[in-house]
Order: structure tokens, then sequence, then C-alpha cells
């Protein structure tokens, strides 16, 4: 039996439980990826690692929703949580959202992971702020050493989700 979906342009379709369920298991797996590595997920010189989720947005638009909402509830842990959350929540919706569109006609999934690696460690000039103006800290080599913890984790995490791309369809 055909089943015809009528969309009204008013009322956009709401998300399915299977997308709602793949959002959510993303953000969870950033929270927890985040608190388990907390020592190293936040300051001056970090290495969050759970960054490597951000390149699941690459893949499917959803998972721009899942790392933000990720990013937004594990930043109350951080000791800059009262900038961190609204920032730091801000700053990664805005970068992915940049990352797709400018990886959007790239085909090559390595010149993706590099073009969003260096997208992301050049952001991080928000961190770097957050940082100066709560503890006082000197803006460029603030903004430098978090940049390489970036660089670092997206580069780990870019290997990851590279060789998991392909073994599972991250696009579904």
């Amino acid at each position: 039996m055909n089943k015809t979906v009528v969309h009204n342009p008013l009322h956009p379709p709401l998300l399915s439980a299977t997308e709602m369920t793949k959002i959510a298991l993303v953000a969870s797996l950033y929270v927890a990826v985040t608190a388990l590595l907390a020592v190293i997920s936040f300051g001056a010189i970090q290495l969050r690692l759970s960054e490597m989720f951000n390149y699941l947005a690459l893949y499917n638009k959803r998972y721009v929703i899942a790392v933000t909402m990720g990013v937004l509830i594990v930043n109350f842990m951080s000791p800059t949580w009262v900038l961190d959350v609204p920032i730091g929540g801000t700053a990664t919706l805005l970068v992915l959202l940049l990352c797709r569109l400018l990886t959007k006609r790239i085909k090559n999934d390595v010149v993706k992971i590099a073009i969003t690696a260096l997208v992301f460690a050049f952001s991080m000039f928000t961190v770097a702020a957050q940082l100066v103006i709560l503890f006082d800290l000197p803006f460029f080599y603030t903004w430098m050493t978090t940049a390489a913890g970036e660089l670092l984790s997206m580069s780990i995490g870019g290997i990851v989700i590279y060789f998991l791309s392909k073994k599972i369809d991250l696009t579904k």
C-alpha cells in the first residue's frame, strides 16, 4: 500500500524516533568522552578527543544538532562554564555549519577532514578569549595552545572517523 505524504510548509515534519535516537546517542557520546577525559578536556592546554564527533556533521546535518547539544551539556562541567556554555555552544554550531558549507562540494573525505580540522583549530580563539576574560591569560599564547590541542584532537579523531566511515555509512 502506497502512502502519500503531504508536507505542510507551515509545519515541517518532526524528527523521527530514529533520527532523535541518533542525535541523542552522538550527544551522549560527546558528553561521555569529554567527561571521562575531563582532566585534559578543559583549560588553556586541552585535548578534547570528543571533538572527533565534529566530523559526523560532514556526513549528515543531524549531527550538527547532536554535537552542539553535547557541547552545551558538557560545558557545564567546565571551570569557565559561565562563558563556555553560551559561547562554546554557539561557536560549535556556527563552525559546524561553516565546515558543512566549505566542504559541501568536495568529494575527497581526506580533504574534507583536513579543512574541518584547520577551521576548528582556528576557531579556538573563542576559547582563548574566554580564558583571557576570566583568568587574564595572554591571548595569543592561549589561542596557540588551545588551537594546537584542537588540531591534535581533530587529527586523531579524523583518522578514527575516516576509517569508521569506510565500514559504516555515516550518511544514514
